[in-house]
């Protein structure tokens, strides 16, 4: 159940655009899962480029480190 100034409620509308943020380190990040969404303009810049990619389920010798993603940028792995 969702309370908004104590009145049970099923939905809200945002005055502001809200962003998600996650962390690098999904398992581990405080991020907004931990502390709410971020108004847009609390944002003051973005991501570049990917500087480490592990793949958690990898052994360190046997692929662990995804070197087809490090040093590219951001843009170019969202498509």
């Amino acid at each position: 159940k969702i309370y908004i100034n104590g009145k049970e409620t099923d939905s809200y509308t945002f005055k502001m655009d809200y962003y998600m943020m996650l962390g690098d380190n999904r398992d581990k990040s405080a991020d907004s899962r931990y502390w709410g969404f971020v108004p847009e303009d609390h944002i003051v810049g973005k991501p570049m480029f990917v500087f480490l990619s592990l793949d958690k389920d990898k052994r360190l010798f046997d692929g662990k480190i995804r070197f087809n993603r490090m040093f590219r940028s951001v843009d170019s792995l969202v498509n």
